[in-house]
């Protein structure tokens, strides 16, 4: 489930506020309503159906319309502020920023992104904000809230004349606005300890500790979450203090430590083991054998050491299972999990579809628009470049595909956020099946690296062309179909045309690929030759070309009056099967393939 903000827009008034929001944000994705915006990332028919989704789904809403349609809509869903996402409203025109809902949830200081992209004052309405310039209850980046349940009382008595006692270091709080003093009554405990709530007072957790990790290869996830648990219980530490899970980078795809971190619902980040041999001279249990095994003398402590740094210090030394250790650092100040390691990369490998923003998933959107790095064929680089992302761009000629595959692993092995992106469907004659071959039996190159070979990948689909053809001309693959490609690049023109024999003995339906280019000039002629043979002249034909570009072509004919000349390299061919019909009852007339229920009714 996407946790990624919805910029709501009702029409077209309201859409460059939604772009300069979207730009600001990164992650962001503009929601339009029907036809009225239809160059949005996700549309949607009802606007408070589509609102309440978004509300239960806990997604930050931000609406470029009046304040009161949020409202109306949103009304029947409240209940419990304390579960409540950010609801912000924004004038069509970007002079106005309220945030409504979910002030202290991130609301407000969303609110103030917006307000400064747009150059208008954000619209801050809750008590806390205006009187001590903090909100008690919503702590910033690196800090927990213990017992939020005490804050409101916490905040009512500061605001009836109460003072407040800071014990401990907090920089944020010290800077506010708060009516401090020794023997103040409200208490504002900061600890990475346990069970410290104090009666009236409120408990900060800093996310001040590092959980070193290590574990034998399938180690099971339960086992390492337990030693945690255990090790954080025996030292009486706050698991909301732990920032991060740390590991030796061949531990990247291990399923433990990634089950470890979201458990404590923290990132899990990797050291090299160069990086932890420099943490050595500072472990209290070196182990040769880890050392001839691993390259460095500790895991567990050397990467807990790692992440806090010269002027922390090893907490808890380390603690063994059956097939894990562990380790805790601590650090002089709360840890920014993306300054300390690297995370494991991630390859996304995301069709895009034709190639119009309208075919686009909304899946594929949002992990473009979180991607660092962008890899593929220029062309489709320049298909998507209205997403306004910020990602490095790799571009490839058209027929370096292993280069584009092993380019984008390395750079996910590297700890970034890759999208290797593909027109059509990623798994349908595009990269998906390249990357997993690549990693599989390095294809016609070398192997990819060790780090390319422990990258998360996730295949994101889009619409094909043999899809994007059939909706354009009607309903032609409505019943079996097959699709061939007609490129002897990598498959011999002999199979090639076993395949089209085949396809044609049992009358399926034909969506042929890569039909024409510059070097191949007959293979479609020849494709035709053995289908014509098969079927009657005339038997629908469609082709169809730059699908989803404003250059789109569909052409409807048949067997016998198919030209050649229409054809080019961005083309797809489909060829009805002998049931496949032209239909004149619609306007323009529509071609399609019985799904087989006339049989049924005509049985006897």
């Amino acid at each position: 489930m996407s946790t990624a903000p919805a910029i709501i827009v009702l029409g077209p008034s309201g859409l460059e506020t939604a772009r300069r929001i979207r730009a600001a944000l990164k992650t962001a994705e503009i929601h339009g309503a029907g036809t009225r915006v239809p160059d949005a990332d996700v549309l949607f028919a009802k606007t408070g159906e589509h609102l309440a989704v978004l509300f239960r789904e806990k997604r930050p809403v931000i609406g470029v319309c009046a304040s009161g349609i949020l409202i109306r809509a949103l009304a029947p869903l409240l209940g419990d502020k304390h579960g409540e996402p950010p609801v912000i409203a924004v004038a069509e025109d970007g002079s106005a920023v309220v945030p409504l809902l979910g002030g202290h949830h991130g609301a407000n200081d969303l609110a103030r992104r917006i307000a400064d992209a747009l150059g208008a004052d954000p619209a801050i309405t809750t008590a806390g904000d205006i009187r001590f310039a903090v909100a008690l209850d919503a702590p910033p980046m690196g800090w927990t809230l213990a017992n939020p349940q005490d804050a409101k009382d916490a905040m009512a008595a500061l605001l009836s004349g109460a003072h407040a006692r800071l014990t401990g270091k907090a920089p944020w709080l010290e800077a506010a606005k708060l009516p401090l003093s020794e023997d103040g009554e409200i208490e504002l405990k900061i600890t990475h300890h346990a069970g410290q709530e104090p009666g009236g007072g409120l408990v900060y957790h800093p996310h001040c500790l590092a959980l070193g990790v290590g574990c034998e290869r399938d180690c099971d996830p339960d086992e390492l979450i337990e030693l945690a648990r255990q090790t954080l219980e025996a030292h009486g530490l706050a698991h909301q203090s732990i920032a991060l899970v740390a590991s030796l980078d061949l531990k990247a795809d291990e399923a433990a430590v990634h089950a470890l971190g979201k458990h404590l619902g923290v990132p899990a980040r990797f050291f090299t083991p160069e990086e932890l041999n420099r943490q050595s001279p500072r472990l209290k249990n070196p182990s040769e054998i880890v050392l001839r095994e691993v390259g460095c003398p500790g895991v567990a402590e050397g990467a807990a050491l790692a992440c806090v740094g010269k002027t922390g210090e090893l907490l808890v030394e380390k603690t063994k299972s059956a097939r894990a250790t562990c380790a805790i650092g601590l650090a002089s100040r709360p840890l920014d999990p993306a300054e300390t390691g690297r995370s494991r990369g991630r390859l996304s490998v995301v069709g895009i579809g034709p190639g119009g923003p309208e075919w686009r998933s909304a899946e594929a959107v949002s992990l473009l628009r979180a991607a660092t790095d962008w890899v593929g064929y220029g062309l489709y680089l320049d298909l998507v470049a209205d997403l306004g992302a910020n990602a490095h761009e790799h571009r490839f000629g058209l027929g370096e595909e292993e280069a584009r595959a092993r380019h984008a692993l390395e750079l996910a092995g590297q700890g970034r956020d890759v999208a290797l992106i593909c027109s059509g469907d990623a798994g349908i004659y595009a990269m998906a099946s390249l990357v997993f071959e690549v990693l599989d039996t390095g294809s016609s190159g070398a192997s990819a690296s060790d780090a390319a070979r422990r990258v998360e990948i996730t295949v994101v689909p889009g619409i094909s062309a043999l899809q994007a053809a059939a909706a354009k001309a009607g309903a032609p693959l409505g019943h079996d179909f097959c699709a061939i490609s007609l490129s002897d690049l990598l498959t011999p023109w002999e199979v090639i045309e076993k395949r089209l024999h085949a396809a044609a003995d049992g009358d399926f339906v034909v969506a042929l690929y890569n039909p024409k280019s510059l070097r191949r000039k007959d293979q479609l002629s020849r494709a035709l030759a053995i289908l014509r043979g098969a079927r009657p002249g005339a038997t629908p034909a469609v082709i169809a070309t730059s699908l989803g570009r404003d250059e789109e072509r569909v052409t409807a004919t048949t067997l016998e009056k198919f030209d050649e000349t229409l054809v080019d390299m961005l083309s797809v061919v489909l060829v009805g099967s002998t049931a496949t019909r032209r239909t004149s009852k619609t306007t323009p007339p529509r071609i399609y393939t019985p799904r087989g229920y006339e049989m049924k009714e005509h049985a006897p």
